[in-house]
C-alpha cells in the first residue's frame, strides 16, 4: 500500500522540536518524529508562519513543502490523507476548520480541541458529517502500559482498587484534561464532588484546581495541585488491596509496592519501598501512529476520539465553574 501523505499544522515543539536534536534511534514525542520514522508515512508539507523555524523543521524531516498559513494549503490542490494540527490552541479553531475542507481521512488533533467547549463540540460534530475521523493526542491512551492497568483493575491483579491521588499542574484544561480523560480510559465515567481553589500557575484563563471525585462504587479520587513556576509534575499513585502501584515522572517509570511484615511493629503489615522500572510511556506517539494507519487501513477504532476528548473537557468545566464561582 501507497504511503499516507501528511501535512503537519505548526513547526513547535510537539510538532517535532522535541525530537530534533535527539537520534532517531530514540522513541519520538512528537508528531514528525513518529511519522517520520515509520515509512507508511510521508511528511509532504507543514506550515507555521515564522520562516525559521519552518525551515528548520523542512530540513530536519526533509518536507517538500512549507506554507506560511493553512489558507495557503487550501489554495495549493494537494491531497492529504492525514493532518496533524501542532499549533497553538487559540489557532485551532480556523485551523481545524480549514482542515476539513482539505477532507483527510485523518485529522490528528492536539489537547484541547478549543478552550470553548461549544466550538469544541460543534468541530468534533462537524468531522463526524464530513465522514473525517478526529483523533485528539491524548497520549497514555496509546501507552502499552495504561493498556495493561486497565485490564489489571478489571482483572482485580492487585486486589480491590481503593482510591486514586493524582498530582498536576499548568491548568485543569492544558494538563488537568490528561488525567481525566486517564481516569475515564481506566476506570469509566466519574463524578465531581468537590472543586477547591483555583492556583493561577501558568495560563491566566485556565486555573490548576485541586478536586475530590468519585468512580463506580463511590471510589475516592484526589487530585491535588503542584505549581508551574516550580516544576513539571504529573503522577498517579493507584492505591489497591494488596499493594500500590505509582505513575511516575508521567508515565517514564512505574514503581510496585508490595505488602511486607513491619520488622518493628509485630502483627502489622506495611508497604515495601518497591522498585522502579522504566515505563513505556515513550512508545505512545508509535502506537499513535500506528493506530491512526489501521483506523485507515484495517477500519481499526482510533483510541482517543473527538468523543472521549470532549468528555473530559466537559468534566473540565464543570470543575471550573464549581472553583470559579
Amino acid at each position: 500500500m501507497r504511503p499516507l501523505n501528511v501535512l503537519i499544522i505548526g513547526c513547535g515543539n510537539i510538532a517535532g522540536a522535541f525530537d530534533e536534536h535527539r537520534s532517531l534511534n530514540d522513541l519520538p514525542v512528537t508528531h514528525a518524529g513518529a511519522f517520520y520514522r515509520d515509512e507508511r508515512f510521508n511528511i509532504i508539507a507543514c506550515v507555521d508562519p515564522d520562516y525559521q523555524r519552518r525551515s528548520v523543521f523542512m530540513n530536519r524531516w526533509d518536507v517538500a513543502s512549507g506554507f506560511l498559513s493553512i489558507d495557503e494549503v487550501a489554495g495549493s490542490h494537494d491531497v492529504f490523507d492525514i493532518i496533524s494540527i501542532c499549533s497553538p490552541t487559540e489557532s485551532h479553531i480556523h485551523d481545524l476548520e480549514t482542515a476539513i475542507q482539505l477532507s483527510p481521512k485523518v485529522i490528528f488533533c492536539e489537547k484541547p480541541i478549543s478552550t470553548s467547549l461549544f466550538d469544541a463540540e460543534r468541530l468534533v460534530n462537524k468531522c463526524k458529517e464530513s465522514g473525517i475521523s478526529l483523533a485528539i493526542n491524548y497520549t497514555r491512551r496509546w501507552d502499552p502500559d495504561m493498556l495493561k492497568l486497565k485490564a489489571d483493575i478489571q482483572s482485580d491483579r492487585y486486589g480491590q482498587l481503593r482510591s486514586i491521588v493524582g498530582i498536576y499542574n499548568k491548568g485543569i484544561l492544558n494538563n488537568g484534561s490528561h488525567m481525566l480523560d486517564l481516569l475515564h480510559m481506566l476506570i469509566g465515567s466519574v463524578e465531581v464532588v468537590k472543586a477547591g481553589s483555583p492556583v493561577d500557575d501558568f495560563f491566566l484563563d485556565d486555573p490548576t484546581i485541586p478536586m475530590w471525585l468519585e468512580g463506580r462504587k463511590k471510589l475516592p479520587i484526589h487530585l491535588v495541585c503542584g505549581h508551574a513556576d516550580d516544576y513539571s509534575i504529573f503522577e498517579v499513585k493507584f492505591i489497591f488491596s494488596s499493594g500500590v502501584l505509582t505513575m511516575e515522572e508521567g508515565g517514564m517509570f512505574w514503581r510496585e509496592q508490595h505488602v511486607v511484615d513491619s520488622d518493628v511493629f509485630k502483627g502489622y503489615q506495611k508497604l515495601d519501598n518497591g522498585e522502579q522500572k522504566k515505563g513505556k510511556y515513550p512508545y505512545s506517539m508509535v502506537c499513535a501512529v500506528d493506530n491512526i494507519y489501521r483506523s485507515i487501513y484495517e477500519d481499526a477504532s482510533l483510541a482517543s476520539t473527538g468523543e472521549s476528548a470532549l468528555a473530559a473537557q466537559r468534566l473540565c468545566e464543570k470543575i471550573k465553574h464549581l472553583a470559579c464561582n
